[in-house]
């Protein structure tokens, strides 16, 4: 826990201490997500720009020059006319919404180049467990009820700038008249048509703003905005119409590859070798942390070998395992293991996993589940990227968390050796992390799902068609496919099989190991797909299904995770067995 910030020093200035007065109610209003920093930046803020907010108080309220344009009512009396709820709508009180847990309030329109002007009428209770914000983009106007901490964040502040305790500042459960104002190359905030922060800022276009109420009770009477704006589309929905066949009962698709009594066993990953026979798993004994297991099947998955023998550094894992088959340019195969957090690391086998190189470091650099996708990329023999992401505590092994960062490192030597990763991915409110590639039928295109960790969006999914040059900006998908650690492969008809945790924030199945199946172009153009597949049935909260996928050439998928399915019990490794030719018949 980060310490709260002292009591600001009182000034005997009677202008000084109203404009601060008024500054900090609005922060109050208009809070922001938990974040750390020393005192020393409080007082260095706060010294830095008193003089500035008291000139600003003898402003004038701003005075729109947007003449031309006409005034857009988002939310009118409590009724939500020109919003979306991204979860949940809020709730319709009298004479005002109100907010419901994580779900964003979020205005229909994405604002473009110029001035514009946005009103709102508000106020926030519940403070002290709050950690809500006011956003433009990425930049927000803050509280963090938890620490007694008022701050702004973001691009238009040039990073975190601390304010200080409110304690002796705000009062309580009070209406605030707030205005936002872009003019020229500034942008000035007014409560109560008193002037009490402004900023020069390059930014002016914005795909998104609204409020985020997160842990409070937000109450907003009004919004307006006045501008130039473009309607932004509606979230996708939290729930899905598409059928879900139930295969959770059909033991006999069932095969336990280990348990162990009073083990965790989870996280598991899978290669198929060409022989369409050998299939090798790797998995870490305990939850991600813990000593590498490695089994083998030589029949596609029907029996398993007991644990065999692993290098001595493999018992040293810190994170979960990931497995896959390369080939350099010169036609050597090979197969490669990583695992993650800093730094990440790597062992080879060229003998088809009979023998195994210790793990040793690819880089100065870290991860969380690294390269739970390897694909190999058409610029070359032997190129490969693999994706990964951090959070910020282990990409350079500060411990520090901050941006959720998707990444992807290069290999031109047929896996031997990676280059420094780059950043692919990130999102202003959404957590992006876990990517699983999947490459369009025609070869040209690859799509990446994405795992969203905040809970608050559907999974997202980026595209490239340059073999991982550039990237599109991350869209959600529709709920069927919204999950954890995506992983697709086609059936020989062309369609895609998805196996992923369930985290559709609507669904019978929430928490539960399922799989997906649809066709590219259903991702592509953000239909729900055909139907859904309850895979097994997890007993645990959603504790299970880091899934490997193969399919053997007469179209029987071979798809593998991990969960609690004995109530009671530890997770246990277990593989199904399904053909879509069989689903079809259950789906109609």
């Amino acid at each position: 826990m980060v310490p709260c910030c002292g009591q600001l020093a009182r000034k005997s200035n009677v202008v000084h201490k109203r404009n601060r007065t008024l500054l900090f109610r609005l922060l109050l209003v208009l809070g922001l997500v938990t974040l750390s920093v020393a005192r020393k930046g409080v007082e260095s803020w706060q010294a830095e720009h008193a003089a500035t907010a008291a000139a600003a108080v003898r402003e004038p309220a701003g005075s729109s020059r947007l003449q031309g344009e006409m005034p857009q009512e988002l939310v009118r009396n409590g009724k939500d006319i020109g919003v979306y709820f991204t979860a949940a709508p809020w709730k319709t009180r009298k004479g005002h919404i109100e907010s419901v847990t994580s779900s964003l309030l979020l205005a229909n329109r994405s604002i473009k180049e110029g001035d514009f002007h946005i009103r709102a009428r508000l106020r926030m209770v519940n403070q002290e467990a709050s950690a809500a914000s006011f956003f433009l983009g990425a930049s927000h106007f803050g509280f963090e009820g938890a620490r007694k901490t008022l701050y702004l964040n973001g691009p238009m502040f040039g990073g975190l700038k601390l304010l200080g305790s409110p304690n002796e500042f705000f009062e309580r459960d009070s209406w605030i008249d707030f205005e936002a104002v872009h003019a020229g190359d500034e942008f000035l905030f007014y409560v109560n048509k008193k002037l009490v922060y402004r900023v020069k800022s390059p930014l002016s276009e914005f795909d998104r703003f609204g409020f985020n109420a997160m842990r409070s009770t937000m109450q907003v009477e009004s919004l307006v905005f006045q501008g130039n704006s473009v309607n932004r589309p509606a979230p996708e929905s939290a729930a899905y119409t598409i059928p879900t066949i139930d295969l959770s009962g059909q033991e006999q698709r069932q095969v336990v590859i280990d348990r162990e009594p009073g083990q965790y066993l989870g996280h598991p990953t899978t290669v198929l070798l060409e022989d369409n026979k050998t299939i090798l798993c790797v998995y870490p004994k305990g939850h991600g942390r813990g000593p590498i297991v490695y089994k083998r099947s030589m029949d596609a998955g029907k029996t398993w070998s007991d644990r065999l023998a692993t290098p001595a550094t493999w018992a040293t894992s810190k994170e979960v395992p990931t497995i896959h088959r390369v080939i350099d340019a010169a036609g050597v195969k090979r197969l490669i293991m990583f695992s993650g957090l800093y730094p990440v690391r790597m062992a080879v086998s060229e003998d088809d996993g009979k023998t195994w190189s210790e793990l040793s470091p690819i880089g100065d650099f870290g991860g969380i589940v690294t390269m739970g996708c390897v694909e190999g990329l058409k610029t070359g023999g032997g190129h490969y990227m693999a994706l990964f992401h951090d959070d910020g505590r282990f990409f350079k092994g500060s411990g520090k968390a901050s941006t959720f960062f998707v990444y992807k490192t290069l290999s031109t030597d047929g896996g031997l050796t990676w280059g420094e990763p780059e950043v692919i991915a990130t999102h202003d409110s959404a957590h992006l992390c876990e990517p699983g590639i999947i490459r369009s039928p025609d070869g040209k295109q690859l799509a990446v799902l994405l795992r969203e960790n905040s809970r608050r969006h559907n999974s997202f999914v980026i595209f490239s068609s340059d073999e991982g040059k550039t990237w599109s900006t991350p869209r959600e998908l529709p709920a069927a496919l919204t999950g954890d650690r995506h992983t697709g492969k086609y059936a020989p008809d062309g369609r895609l099989f998805v196996s992923f945790r369930d985290t559709t924030r609507v669904s019978p199945t929430k928490g539960d190991w399922v799989g997906w199946v649809g066709t590219y172009d259903d991702i592509v153009k953000g239909r729900e797909g055909q139907y859904r597949v309850r895979l097994m049935d997890n007993h645990k909260g959603g504790d299970c299904a880091y899934p490997g996928v193969e399919v053997l050439p007469d179209g029987t998928f071979v798809t593998t995770t991990y969960g609690h399915w004995v109530t009671g019990e530890e997770p246990f490794i277990v593989s199904v067995r399904l053909n879509l030719s069989e689903l079809d018949k259950m789906a109609k």
